[in-house]
């Protein structure tokens, strides 16, 4: 072998392990996190936080790398400050994505099936609006206050819509 062809089989090793290093770091605890800021993959982080906080969970059922209502909700809502600052004092941001050209590890396809299933998502996207309990310490009783899809009017339109379903969590605490 000459020198270059050992110089280029050491440069091709080098980025392979720097590209699974980076892919390692994406995943933590069996699940890939989110591209998004602010939201949160794992359910039972998602739990734990809105336990602490007392703020209710906003799941975003989401095709992230396929779905164009998603996409668009994306760009006209949840990137916007004006979600992000509401989304801040109100509620734990869960993000759910079932995409098609993005592998998702095990653990985390198997919890968002069952999501999928327990809320009867049958259309992307889909944002549901629950708290959690685990009175026997294993399963999840949902207490939900509603849910919704893309609406156009960007976010001020849709954190009004969001905002009647905190009146009912409300409502139902008192």
């Amino acid at each position: 072998m000459n020198r270059i062809s050992v110089l280029s089989i050491c440069v091709l090793v080098m980025s392979v392990l720097i590209a699974g290093q980076s892919v390692a770091q994406d995943v933590k605890n069996g699940f890939r996190s989110s591209e998004n800021d602010g939201w949160i993959v794992n359910v039972e982080e998602a739990y734990q936080l809105s336990e602490k906080t007392n703020k209710p969970i906003l799941a975003n059922f989401t095709g992230s790398d396929w779905c164009g209502w998603c996409k668009r909700l994306k760009a006209e809502v949840f990137n916007k400050p004006e979600f992000k600052a509401w989304a801040a004092e109100n509620v734990v941001l869960l993000e759910l994505d079932y995409p098609r050209r993005t592998a998702l590890p095990e653990a985390q396809k198997k919890q968002n099936a069952e999501l999928q299933q327990a809320f009867r998502v049958t259309g992307f996207p889909t944002i549901w609006m629950f708290d959690l309990d685990r009175p026997d310490g294993k399963r999840f009783q949902i207490q939900a206050y509603g849910k919704t899809g893309y609406a156009a009017g960007g976010p001020n339109n849709y954190i009004a819509n969001l905002d009647k379903m905190l009146e009912l969590k409300e409502k139902s605490v008192n």
